[in-house]
């Protein structure tokens, strides 16, 4: 069975987007995208550099653009008819991945909503106008306080997740395979480098805005929360699988309520993995900018053959592995 994910925020790099770019098809899709959202995404995954793509409004629909779009020239459903994804959507068929049938979709954090697009439950423009939403929102929640987050290498959870609470600090993403990001004020993040869980070699702080998916980012709920009341959303078409508990969802409401309130809580990525294993997958393949996710499948999913879409030279092998692991519609 094939699981098909997408990264969270973190995963772009300068230029990532180029070579895609060149596929046929792909640049006006992603000129229609900037325009209906109100940004040049063109611009920031070209010729943007490390810090402007580092912006939190930027980063976010910049990730969910090129995973939709690495995934329709997986699934050879990338065309210069650029609507033609929210019209499939509209006209009631299941989902814009076309033939390809992944037994499961999911995404880490903000991959979440690529995620969404994958199975139907919003069609591509409204997923995007959404992150374009939560970008912005979750910018101006950080922007109350000084907070951030730092990744802990090492240590097990049952020493860890104790020592994090003693110090006020969140467990924001529980990655599996020994990966514990927390987040909290910036005071508390230099506590942490000071005073690490029995088992921890080190304490990396990471080069983001806020403390991610922790109270910081109640009034991101509340802004995100207006914006999905305009909302229609369909049930998923392919099987769901959500960050909150790493549960299969099958309403597209509760879909959608989910990617609202999950700015403010932890992502239980650990959960997901959990999750795949039980519905027997055999294959992962990671959308662009792919490599994080297939680095935990690795370590969490032996057996998993994994492969990571990083440049359009990496298509024919994800198509030859989804062909082997995926159903037809």
């Amino acid at each position: 069975m094939l699981v098909l994910v997408a990264p969270g925020q973190g995963a772009q790099t300068p230029g990532f987007l180029t070579p895609w770019l060149e596929l046929p098809g792909a640049a006006e899709r992603v000129a229609a995208w900037s325009e209906a959202i109100g940004l040049d995404l063109v611009h920031f995954g070209t010729e943007a550099d490390a810090d402007a793509i580092r912006d939190t409004a930027v980063a976010q629909p910049l990730l969910v653009a090129a995973g939709l779009l690495s995934a329709a020239a997986l699934a050879g459903t990338l065309s210069p008819e650029t609507h033609e994804a929210d019209e499939a959507h509209a006209a009631g068929r299941s989902t814009p991945l076309g033939a390809l049938r992944p037994g499961a979709v999911a995404g880490h954090s903000v991959g979440e909503l690529t995620a969404a697009a994958f199975a139907g439950v919003l069609d591509e423009t409204a997923v995007l106008r959404l992150v374009r939403r939560r970008g912005l929102a979750m910018a101006e929640a950080a922007a109350i306080r000084e907070t951030g987050m730092a990744a802990l290498l090492g240590g097990e959870p049952e020493a860890v997740l104790p020592h994090l609470e003693k110090l006020g600090l969140t467990p924001a993403n529980v990655n599996g395979a020994g990966q514990i990001v927390a987040a909290g004020t910036a005071e508390q993040i230099a506590r942490l480098v000071e005073d690490k869980p029995e088992g921890v070699r080190r304490v990396v702080p990471l080069k983001v805005a806020g403390a991610f998916h922790t109270e910081h980012m109640a009034p991101a709920v509340e802004s995100l929360a207006a914006a999905a009341v305009e909302l229609a959303p369909a049930d998923p078409a392919l099987t769901y699988v959500s960050n909150k508990d790493g549960a299969p969802v099958d309403s597209g409401a509760e879909v959608l309520s989910r990617l609202v309130g999950q700015v403010a809580n932890p992502v239980r990525w650990d959960l997901c993995m959990e999750t795949f294993k039980e519905l027997g997958a055999t294959a992962l393949v990671e959308v662009c900018p792919g490599g994080t996710l297939t680095g935990l499948a690795k370590r969490a999913l032996p057996g998993v053959k994994t492969l990571a879409l990083k440049t359009p030279e990496d298509l024919e092998a994800a198509r030859a592995l989804a062909a082997e692991h995926s159903t037809t519609a």
